[in-house]
């Protein structure tokens, strides 16, 4: 017996470690790290970019909203198309390759509608690889890491959306204004994060009963969908971050620093996103995602009030507690609620809805910002925030009760 349990002991192989984090959640956020520094290169300078070509508030919205929302729809098909043929992979090479080949279109652009096409069809990239990504990272991971595994790979996309703007912040500061440069520079890291998905990530072998048969909405608790609800309740005042941006260089602070607001935000993401990802795999995903929720309503209304630079500044840092307290979080505490069969499908459905909300979400704070003023978009995301804890309050609760009552 004893030659058996050390033959078994033997025949598993412990996972490749990195740095302490297994090599396949390595490689996946050193690609997002990489894509996410050449999105974050133009994203950074984008609204900036738009009013220079005559974009309204409004307009600059509706770009953004279109772009995320429709190619969200996607985002649950590449999960559950992941799920059907039990691989990952293939769909976060095409998802990457979009985001590599044309991100530097936009040196090219001389009209918002140009700049609509380019990036609806990057962000079709991004549709097609962030659910098989998520679930590849989920499928990774062991049930007592989930949480630090995706704060890792928030913490590795986030350090790209620190190094895109402190990037794009020098290249503006040797050449002022020349925003067509950032955006063809900015082709590089995202080239490289597509080599790192094709060499160094591996497709996670499924067992049998992995594979996706047969599926119907009865297939999902109700409590996912409850999840999905809040979701959207408080995705509908959380629109575009570029408005923060615009706010930004509304109340005085000059272009050239805008970038660099946008790293500070990112930075204290990344500073957090592991710690919360292991407090949430020991206090629960429920309570941090409820104190994000909370934090993002003050920190939006704190937007609405103020008109202060250093408050802004201030705003943006605490921003980053916010993100790192939610994003990463949300995702693994959908993995939890969701058979592991359904799994891309499940989280393809969560990008889907925060994605297609994004729309109205955008076209409403875009028009309160033109019609009414700088300040009522920020209620607006403060008030649905709060709503959103409460009822994240109530979704907790229910959990606590439901398994106490499973227990007893």
């Amino acid at each position: 017996m004893k030659g058996n349990m050390e033959e078994n002991t033997k025949g598993k192989k412990e996972p490749q470690k990195i740095w302490g984090i297994e090599r396949n959640i390595f490689f996946v956020g050193l690609t997002s790290f990489l894509t996410d520094t050449t999105t974050k290169m133009i994203y950074a300078i984008m609204p900036l970019f738009l009013v220079t070509l005559g974009a309204t508030k409004t307009e600059l919205s509706l770009i953004e909203g279109i772009a995320e929302s429709t190619a969200s729809v996607l985002k649950a098909l590449s999960g559950w198309w992941s799920d059907k043929i039990g691989k990952n992979k293939p769909f976060m090479i095409i998802g990457y390759a979009f985001t590599a080949v044309l991100s530097p279109l936009f040196a090219f652009v001389t009209t918002p509608l140009q700049v609509l096409i380019v990036r609806f069809t990057e962000r079709v990239g991004k549709g097609i690889r962030t659910a098989p990504r998520d679930s590849l990272v989920a499928g990774s991971s062991d049930p007592g890491n989930k949480g630090k595994n995706f704060g890792f790979h928030k913490a590795m996309d986030n350090s790209g959306a620190i190094l895109g703007p402190l990037l794009a912040t020098g290249v503006l500061m040797l050449f002022p204004g020349e925003y067509r440069k950032v955006f063809l520079l900015a082709a590089i890291p995202g080239l490289l994060g597509l080599a790192s998905v094709i060499f160094f990530v591996k497709e996670r072998k499924r067992d049998k009963s992995e594979r996706l048969g047969k599926i119907s909405l009865k297939d999902f608790s109700p409590r996912y969908y409850a999840f999905l609800a809040i979701i959207f309740i408080f995705t509908l005042g959380n629109s575009t971050d570029a408005l923060l941006l615009i706010k930004a260089s509304d109340i005085g602070i000059a272009d050239p620093y805008i970038p660099m607001i946008y790293l500070l935000f990112n930075a204290v993401s990344v500073l957090f996103a592991i710690p919360a990802g292991m407090l949430s795999d020991k206090i629960g995903r429920e309570r941090l995602i409820i104190f994000g929720y909370l934090l993002y309503a003050m920190i939006y209304f704190g937007f609405g009030k103020t008109s202060s630079p250093a408050i802004v500044i201030l705003l943006f840092a605490c921003y980053g507690l916010y993100s790192a307290a939610t994003d990463g979080i949300q995702k693994a505490l959908v993995s939890d609620i969701i058979d592991k069969s359904k799994r891309g499908t499940g989280l393809g459905l969560y990008n889907c809805i925060v994605g297609i909300t994004l729309l109205p979400a955008s076209l409403i704070a875009g028009f309160l910002y033109d019609q009414v003023n700088n300040q009522a978009p920020f209620y607006f995301g403060a008030a649905l925030a709060l709503v959103a804890a409460v009822l994240m309050m109530i979704f907790y609760g229910r959990g606590k009760r439901a398994l106490r009552t499973k227990m007893g």
